[in-house]
């Protein structure tokens, strides 16, 4: 089942989220073949920042901008004051239906466990916007939980997507077709979509 942000928890140091250790190395498995001849990242709602640690001291060649709204920034940059890394420059300001998008462009842009979160105005306007920043041939990679046909791939998503809905009745596990048709009208093609554990998928496009 989904760990949900009940586990979030505020250390006196920095935030935690227990979820992110128990999907980092699974999404590191499948995302490294993937980012070997790349150069950039951004990911998009960073969180605490722990996916950005990880994945950048996993993946060294990687300078891997880390992005979410300003109420998220402290965690991050303890996170990555901690970790002293030269590849994780600071977090960038970032809500993506209500912030100026940075002017950068990038190999990769990675968001993991945001699109249910978000309302699906905040999708709309992610899979709108984040295109822009790719380089030719780059990659939009999304992990989290996705719906098929309208149905829910196992009752544990159906209680975690019940439980997203009691703490804000915008968010949602998205279907993936919807998302799909947002992200071929910017010209991005489904390259594959992975199983993951706990439910998971990853879902990885190509810029045209």
């Amino acid at each position: 089942m989904h760990q949900m942000n009940s586990n979030v928890k505020i250390h006196p140091q920095k935030p935690y989220s227990a979820s992110c250790d128990q999907n980092r190395e699974p999404i590191l498995e499948l995302i490294q073949p993937l980012l070997k001849d790349k150069k950039t990242v951004l990911e998009i709602g960073s969180g605490t920042g722990q996916h950005a640690v990880y994945f950048s001291q996993k993946m060294p060649h990687l300078i891997w901008k880390t992005s979410d709204q300003l109420a998220y920034h402290e965690g991050i940059k303890l996170w990555l004051n901690e970790a002293g890394l030269n590849n994780t420059p600071p977090p960038i300001p970032l809500d993506v239906s209500n912030d100026q998008w940075p002017e950068i462009i990038v190999d990769v842009i990675f968001s993991a466990n945001a699109v249910h979160i978000m309302s699906w105005q905040n999708v709309i306007d992610f899979l709108e916007n984040a295109p822009k920043l790719l380089a030719a041939k780059g990659l939009l990679i999304l992990y989290g939980p996705f719906n098929y046909a309208g149905k829910y791939t196992s009752e544990s998503n159906k209680q975690f997507d019940d439980w997203l809905k009691q703490q804000n009745p915008q968010s949602a596990i998205r279907d993936f077709e919807a998302v799909n048709k947002l992200a071929e009208k910017q010209d991005l093609k489904l390259l594959n979509d992975y199983a993951m554990p706990a439910n998971n998928r990853i879902l990885c496009w190509q810029k045209a």
